[in-house]
């Protein structure tokens, strides 16, 4: 059985041995030589002149691998009358450490091993830690902000009784990192347990102190955008687009899509044969309801085709700004707005227009709404706002 190396008792840096760490890190952690030495050198110099005042910038510090050597060094200007010990030597003292050094001249005085060994050793574990920590944090972080906008799953390894926030480990490639998903930002009824694999989407990536912050989210509409990518080859190549997404979590979700390509249909594309493709979408959302219509630069045909389930008889574009007078029959009224309004209000969302929703019985507003040109009160109107 191999004996296990011990560290020297005068704490001396062992260049060998410090090399060799460095070299176990960037292959382990994939944290790169060069800014390891980097991170070293300086706190190496910054340690030396803590403990000694005076010092200015005179400090250099030189590692080089190939020769397994770690040396420090204060550079001294050769002058006639020194005025700082730190920075200065008399020619008398230079020329005893460098006969043929003359009044002007810059001199290397390397400070020994004994002198800083203790230092230097204490300082570089100090630095591969803190190094290794910070090189870690700044990988995570762009793995991760490369995947914004883009849908993980993870393992659910803590949920928060009191708050009902969940504690979710991500990974991505090589990284991994645990992020919270807020009550908010969970569908309403929808149960997740410990243990439990969860699609996220990534709405943003912060750095913070503590190291990269991911935000996520199970109500994002991208959320259902991403799914419909993951499913429909024909999403996933742009043959079809996905112009618009608007979704009420848990509930309903109204989606407008399109192609170039008039021999592709990109609503049927979306439904997949016999349903497969939006019912695999459904079940990942736990039943919420899909609607798909098909986008149209004809903002009267998207905006009754926004509508659907409801047959909308006319649709008449108003002056003031994007907005909309619609007309449905009498029969059809309650199932334009939807229940609570929820689908005229997806429908606004949808489009980007304000949509005031008429019966055919009715199409004008009042009188004194049409006098005083603005909308009517919540109780007597069926408009509604994007």
């Amino acid at each position: 059985m191999a004996k296990k190396k011990t560290a020297p008792k005068n704490m001396e840096l062992d260049a060998p041995e410090f090399f060799a760490a460095i070299s176990d890190i960037e292959k382990e952690k994939g944290i790169p030589k060069s800014y390891m030495l980097e991170k070293i050198t300086q706190a190496l110099v910054a340690a030396y002149k803590r403990d000694h005042e005076g010092i200015t910038d005179n400090v250099v510090v030189e590692a080089d691998e190939e020769k397994c050597s770690v040396r420090m060094f204060v550079k001294k200007d050769v002058v006639e009358t020194v005025d700082n010990p730190h920075t200065e030597m008399s020619l008398e003292d230079a020329q005893r450490a460098l006969p043929r050094a003359q009044l002007g001249d810059v001199l290397r005085i390397e400070i020994k091993p004994k002198n800083f060994g203790r230092i230097a050793a204490q300082t570089a574990r100090q630095v591969i830690i803190q190094g290794m920590r910070e090189a870690e944090r700044g990988m995570i972080f762009d793995e991760f902000s490369a995947k914004e906008h883009e849908i993980l799953t993870g393992t659910v390894t803590r949920v928060d009784e009191r708050s009902g926030s969940v504690a979710i480990r991500l990974t991505s490639g090589s990284e991994f990192t645990d992020a919270f998903l807020s009550a908010g930002e969970q569908v309403k009824g929808e149960v997740i347990r410990e243990g439990d694999r969860v699609r996220v989407y990534v709405v943003e990536v912060r750095r913070s102190t503590r190291g990269p912050q991911v935000l996520i989210s199970r109500t994002h509409p991208g959320l259902v955008k991403r799914l419909f990518e993951l499913e429909v080859p024909e999403i996933y190549d742009g043959t079809v687009e996905i112009k618009s997404t608007a979704r009420e979590a848990g509930s309903r979700t109204k989606l407008a899509v399109w192609s170039e390509d008039p021999n592709v249909d990109p609503i049927g594309a979306c439904v997949g044969p016999r349903g497969q493709r939006v019912n695999a979408v459904v079940e990942e959302l736990k039943g919420e309801k899909v609607d798909i219509i098909k986008w149209s630069e004809d903002p009267g045909q998207y905006v009754a085709a926004a509508l659907a389930p409801a047959d909308v008889l006319q649709v008449i574009e108003l002056e003031e700004g994007k907005s909309c007078r619609v007309i449905v029959p009498d029969d059809q009224l309650s199932l334009a707005i939807g229940k609570e309004g929820q689908n005229a209000r997806l429908a606004a969302r949808l489009t980007g227009y304000k949509i005031d929703i008429r019966p055919a019985s009715a199409p004008e507003p009042p009188e004194e709404e049409a006098a005083e040109d603005a909308p009517a009160s919540d109780e007597e109107s069926i408009e509604i706002e994007e």
